[in-house]
């Protein structure tokens, strides 16, 4: 009897109380979010693309299930999901996930605070109306908030600390290596090196987060064995110099964490086409 008493009132108030609704209306900003990305450029990122187009369609579905069913459980269900997408991101942040590394942009910083949001407000919601839990609704409150103030740490800990390379000054030996069975440019770390297509042989259009995750190849080149082409420099405007080949600006991808990597080959990201280098002759 009162299990069923339970279950009833969980499926029926939850999703529909003001912290329900709250949490269903971030959600969608979530979901808004993470489409905008999708459509103009994470969407040719291996993997990440498909996860992304994944969490938009989870996150819409969800914002409309939770007041339509009014359900505990699936109110539950999408602070879990809110949880899950900050958990990416973080991971994403600190170690890289499915190849690819994300640098700290307001964007993403937004995102994550929505996301962080979103867990607190439809956990309150969903705790008191969950199945043979509804007696410790209120004590599952010091719980849900604890949770929602270590995730806002974690969050601000991964975007206070970013994971971007360090860029290196001064003459730059360029090489050419095999990558994929394909002869490419790259530096002489062996990692391959990336022209984009919105630049000009005098101009590079690559900056701030852009220049975070495809860090400019500074300094004077110099050729290496099997280098041919045409080496030069351009002046960008904070005054360093970065290398040129065949009238490109040169760059590395943040994804590429080891030789032979060339991820970052025909990505559409932060406002056009990346291509790596081939070395002929």
């Amino acid at each position: 009897m009162v299990t069923g008493m339970g279950s009833h009132e969980g499926t029926s108030a939850p999703g529909r109380s003001w912290l329900g609704i709250a949490g269903a209306a971030l959600l969608v900003a979530s979901g808004a979010i993470h489409l905008d990305l999708y459509l103009t450029g994470y969407r040719s990122i291996p993997t990440i693309g498909t996860l992304f187009l994944l969490q938009v369609i989870a996150a819409f579905a969800l914002a409309v299930a939770i007041p339509v069913t009014g359900s505990a459980l699936v109110a539950a269900a999408g602070a879990l999901f809110a949880l899950s997408v900050l958990g990416g991101y973080l991971l994403s942040l600190w170690v890289g996930l499915f190849g690819f590394t994300e640098v700290r942009t307001k964007t993403g910083i937004i995102a994550g605070i929505i996301d962080v949001a979103t867990f607190a407000a439809l956990a309150l919601a969903a705790a008191p109306g969950l199945p043979y839990v509804k007696d410790l609704g209120r004590k599952l409150l010091p719980a849900v908030s604890a949770a929602s103030v270590v995730a806002l740490a974690l969050l601000f800990a991964a975007v206070g600390t970013p994971k971007t390379p360090p860029v290196a000054t001064g003459p730059n030996v360029l090489e050419a290596r095999t990558v994929g069975g394909v002869k490419l440019l790259t530096n002489a770390n062996g990692l391959t090196l990336y022209w984009f297509a919105p630049d000009t042989s005098t101009k590079s259009a690559c900056y701030g987060s852009c220049a975070a995750y495809w860090p400019p190849v500074t300094g004077k080149p110099l050729a290496g064995p099997g280098v041919t082409g045409s080496l030069g420099t351009i002046t960008r405007t904070d005054g360093t110099t970065q290398a040129t080949y065949d009238g490109h600006p040169l760059y590395t991808y943040i994804g590429d964490h080891a030789p032979g990597a060339a991820s970052g080959n025909n990505l559409n990201l932060n406002g056009g086409l990346w291509h790596d280098v081939p070395v002929t002759g």
